[in-house]
C-alpha cells in the first residue's frame, strides 16, 4: 500500500510529491499520470520559458489576482508564497528572475530548468511515476485507506490528492462521492472581433481601459480592466482582455460569448476631459492636418483608423473640424464600442473556472471536509487566476499545504 497516491503529474500534483517526500524522506509516495512524463502546462508557460510565479510578496495583495479563491488563499499565501517558491527553486539551483511587470521566470530562460527540476528531485527522492495510468473509479474503505481503479492496476493508498486540472471525469467522478462541484467555464481566452476599425491593424499594442457592455439585469455584473491591448488577425488580446476574460468567466459564458466591450484608447483621459484637450488640440496645432498631427500616445495607424471612423477625411485641418466631429472622434478614443462574437485559447495555456467547491475544503491543509484523507492541490480546486504566473503560485502553495497536511496526517 501507498503512503501517498497523487492523481495528476501536473505542476501541483509533482510540487506535492516533492515536497512530502522532503518532509518525510522514505514514504511511498506515487504521481499517477493519465500520459507520460505530465508537465505539459509547464512546458508550455510563458512561450516556453514558464512563468514561475510573481513577485507579489504580500499575501494581501497577491490574493486579489484571483477571481476565484481570493478569500480562501489569503491564509495559504501567509503560509507559503512567492517568497518560499523563490527561496525552493533557488535552493534546487534554478534561481529566477523578475522581469519589469514583476513575472517571474527561470534565469536560464526555459522551462526545462523547471522540469529537470522536478524530474531530478522525484528520481532522487524515490517518488513512483505511473504513467499512462489514468484514474477510472475512486472508493474509501473502511479504515480511512483509498482504492483506486485505474486502466491498468488497481491501487491502494492511506492518503489520496487529486491535483488532475479540470478533468471532466474527475468531476464528475467526485460529484458521485458527493462534493460539491462548480461546472467548469473558460477563463483566459481572447475575443473574436469583426471590426473595420481592427483591419490591417494585427500587431499594433497600446494601453487601453476595457469595459464589458451586457444588456438588461446583467448590465449590473459590468467590469472595468486596464492594461495592454494588443490587436490581434482574430480580434483583441493582451493583458486588458486576458484579465477582462478572467474576472467575466462565469458571464460570458452564461452571454454564450456574444457580448459588447467599450474600449478607451486613452486610458489618461475621460470622455469629458478628452474633448477638452482635443480643443486644445484645434487651436494648437490649426493649420496642421488631422490625420497625421496629433500628441497622443496612439500607435499612427490607429489613431488615423480611429479619425477615419469619425468621419473627418484624411484633409481636414484642425481648424476645420466640426463640433459633431470633435465629439465622434472623442468618442472614438475613449467610448469606441466593439461587438465580440466568440473566443479563443490564450495560447496553450487554457485556464478554467471551476470546480471543487471551496467551502468543502480546509485551506489548513487542503482536506476534503467530506472525505478525509482526501486532499486537492491546483486546479480542480475552484481557483484560477489572471496571467502572471498567479495560477502557477496557487499551485505551489496548495501543493505545498497539501504536502504537509498529507505527510502530518500519517504521523498520527
Amino acid at each position: 500500500m501507498l503512503d501517498i497516491a497523487i492523481v495528476g503529474g501536473g505542476a501541483a500534483g509533482y510540487f506535492a510529491a516533492i515536497q512530502a517526500a522532503l518532509k518525510q524522506p522514505g514514504l511511498q509516495i506515487a504521481i499517477l499520470e493519465r500520459g507520460t512524463l505530465g508537465l505539459d502546462k509547464v512546458r508550455v508557460s510563458g512561450g516556453g520559458r514558464c512563468n514561475v510565479t510573481h513577485h507579489a510578496l504580500d499575501p494581501k495583495h497577491l490574493s486579489t489576482h484571483y477571481p476565484r479563491g481570493e478569500k480562501a488563499l489569503l491564509g495559504p499565501f501567509h503560509h507559503y508564497g512567492p517568497a518560499e517558491v523563490i527561496a525552493f527553486f533557488e535552493q534546487q539551483g534554478v534561481p529566477l528572475k523578475i522581469e519589469s511587470d514583476g513575472r517571474m521566470f527561470p534565469v536560464a530562460n526555459s522551462s526545462e530548468a523547471i522540469i529537470n527540476c522536478f524530474v531530478r528531485l522525484r528520481e532522487s527522492l524515490g517518488i513512483s511515476l505511473f504513467d499512462k495510468c489514468a484514474l477510472k473509479a475512486l472508493a474509501q474503505n473502511s479504515d480511512g485507506s483509498w482504492l483506486l481503479h485505474t486502466a491498468n492496476q488497481e491501487i491502494s493508498a492511506k492518503k489520496i490528492l487529486l491535483a488532475t486540472g479540470s478533468n471532466s471525469k474527475i468531476f464528475s467522478m467526485l460529484s458521485s462521492l458527493g462534493h460539491e462541484m462548480v461546472p467548469a467555464v473558460p477563463s483566459l481566452f481572447t475575443f473574436h472581433i469583426s471590426d473595420p476599425r481592427l483591419e490591417g491593424l494585427a500587431g499594433l499594442s497600446t494601453p487601453a481601459l476595457v469595459r464589458l457592455r451586457l444588456p438588461g439585469e446583467a448590465a449590473k455584473k459590468s467590469l472595468l480592466t486596464s492594461g495592454a491591448l494588443l490587436i490581434t488577425h482574430w480580434g483583441l488580446s493582451g493583458p486588458a482582455i486576458l484579465k477582462l476574460s478572467a474576472w467575466g468567466a462565469r458571464v460570458l459564458a452564461e452571454a454564450h460569448y456574444d457580448f459588447n466591450i467599450e474600449i478607451n484608447f486613452l486610458p489618461q483621459y475621460s470622455p469629458t476631459s478628452i474633448l477638452e484637450q482635443l480643443f486644445v488640440h484645434k487651436k494648437k496645432q490649426a493649420k496642421k492636418k488631422i490625420y497625421s498631427s496629433y500628441d497622443f500616445e496612439l500607435p499612427k495607424r490607429l489613431w488615423q483608423r480611429l479619425v477615419a471612423f469619425s468621419g473627418i477625411s484624411e484633409d481636414v485641418e484642425w481648424a476645420n473640424i466640426t463640433k459633431d466631429q470633435l465629439a465622434a472622434l472623442g468618442k472614438q478614443l475613449t467610448q469606441a464600442s466593439l461587438a465580440v462574437t466568440g473566443k479563443s485559447t490564450f495560447k496553450e495555456e487554457f485556464v478554467t473556472a471551476g470546480g471543487v467547491s471551496l467551502k468543502e475544503v480546509s485551506f489548513k491543509d487542503l482536506q476534503s471536509k467530506l472525505f478525509p484523507g482526501l486532499y486537492f492541490a491546483g486546479e480542480i480546486l475552484n481557483i484560477d487566476a489572471i496571467t502572471g504566473g498567479f495560477n502557477f503560485q496557487s499551485a505551489w502553495t496548495t501543493g505545498f499545504l497539501a504536502a504537509q497536511g498529507m505527510v502530518n496526517a500519517l504521523d498520527k
